[in-house]
């Protein structure tokens, strides 16, 4: 793994941003690798240390206007951050990145005074959030969200389940979207959102139940019976919570889990090649067998393909240009070519793959997880088809992310 950005990501880095890489590596190298064996042999625990951390760094701000205490660093930043951490631990990674979906939400939609009084928590460490949309039922088929919203004076009331919902057991506010319409109102009208908070009676949140990976990692369930919520806690306009949760999953989930899948792909790279170095075979090593290196050599293409994809089109989103299809296409083709690399790597190392504890085995576990968020594979290719066919009316790229000065001064090392 690069301790310094490579050439080809200099077009897109500046030098603020190889002062965060730096300082994102030398806190994953001190604070997280210690903590990664913990964290494995203990998968039903949720890893509350090194949430507290990185919200110490303001690192859950990155994308925070500097006018709330953020970092006002954008895209670039934001991906430098969930990658070099990625290296280490998704399942770290992933605890930075879905509180940072919430955030793009409030970002885009959320008023003024709602921004003043949830982003300056969020930017000094005391306030985590997440963002709920998914369902036991519809999956993440925002059509057909069951939970619903009732107006009852100054007040809605919330009824339904979440599913999947990361950060659940850190979160003190859920980003909830819910039905506000009746049957047969297209969806596009038919969905608002709200902050909930923690702590509002009704709302209960099951226990952490660990997933095939991501060990650490919160993803769990939330039931709302009968939640009050002020009607000051909408976010956005009444019926507009499509256009929040479908932007958030383009310009922050997706470009998110591209960077998650790239810090895996790293890492499983690395692994592989040091284990080829060092297995002796034939008086010299692996390494040197010919039809080994070109495994290798293809698994050296895709990750130097997925590491500039991830970084053009995050740095396109900073540059306020069209880019939706080049996030999606970041994400789709980085989940892919990481899923392929890991299981080559499994296989180039043979029977020693399976041997309990080994860090193929979490990497192989952890990458099964970056496929369903924001959009599955076949999500992704039907919206690259929509770009084809020329018929991807709405650019959010182009319509929310010119509005916040991501080229402002960046973000500076701890």
């Amino acid at each position: 793994m690069p301790a310094t950005p490579p050439p080809a990501l200099h077009p897109y880095l500046s030098a603020r941003h190889e002062l965060l890489w730096s300082e994102a590596d030398a806190f994953a190298a001190e604070h997280i690798a210690p903590r990664v064996v913990r964290m494995e042999a203990a998968p039903g625990r949720v890893e509350r240390k090194v949430a507290d951390l990185m919200a110490a760094r303001g690192w859950f701000a990155v994308t925070v206007p500097s006018a709330f205490g953020g970092l006002g660093a954008g895209h670039v930043a934001k991906t430098v951050l969930i990658h070099r951490i990625g290296c280490v631990s998704a399942a770290a990674a992933a605890i930075l990145q879905a509180t940072l979906i919430p955030v793009g939400a409030l970002l885009h939609f959320a008023t003024q005074e709602q921004k003043g009084r949830w982003l300056p928590g969020v930017a000094d460490g005391s306030l985590l959030l997440t963002i709920a949309v998914t369902e036991p039922g519809a999956g993440g088929h925002l059509g057909g969200i069951e939970t619903t919203a009732e107006r009852t004076g100054n007040h809605w009331v919330l009824t339904g389940s979440k599913i999947h919902i990361g950060n659940s057991h850190l979160a003190g506010s859920h980003l909830v979207l819910a039905r506000t319409a009746e049957v047969g109102v297209r969806t596009s009208r038919a969905l608002t959102a709200f902050m909930v908070e923690s702590d509002r009676p009704g709302l209960s949140l099951a226990d952490h139940r660990p997933g095939l990976g991501l060990h650490g990692f919160s993803a769990g369930r939330l039931d709302l019976e009968h939640v009050r919520v002020p009607v000051d806690n909408v976010v956005g306009e009444i019926g507009q919570g499509l256009s929040v949760a479908q932007s958030s999953s383009i310009l922050y989930g997706r470009p998110n889990l591209a960077a998650v899948s790239l810090g895996i792909h790293e890492a499983v790279a690395a692994t592989t090649t040091s284990y080829l170095k060092a297995r002796p075979r034939y008086r010299s090593a692996l390494s040197d067998l010919p039809v080994l290196r070109d495994r290798v050599g293809d698994m050296e293409a895709r990750l130097r393909a997925a590491r500039i994809l991830a970084y053009q089109s995050v740095h396109l989103l900073d540059q306020g240009l069209s880019c939706d299809a080049e996030l999606i296409n970041a994400k789709y083709l980085g989940h892919q070519w990481a899923m392929t690399s890991t299981q080559d790597a499994m296989e180039l190392h043979g029977a020693h793959a399976l041997d309990r504890g080994y860090l193929l085995q979490r990497l192989w576990r952890d990458i099964q997880h970056t496929h369903p968020p924001a959009g599955t594979g076949e999500v992704q290719r039907i919206r690259l088809a929509d770009a084809a066919f020329d018929e991807d009316d709405i650019q959010w790229s182009e319509r929310l992310a010119a509005e916040t000065a991501w080229s402002q001064p960046g973000p500076t090392a701890a």
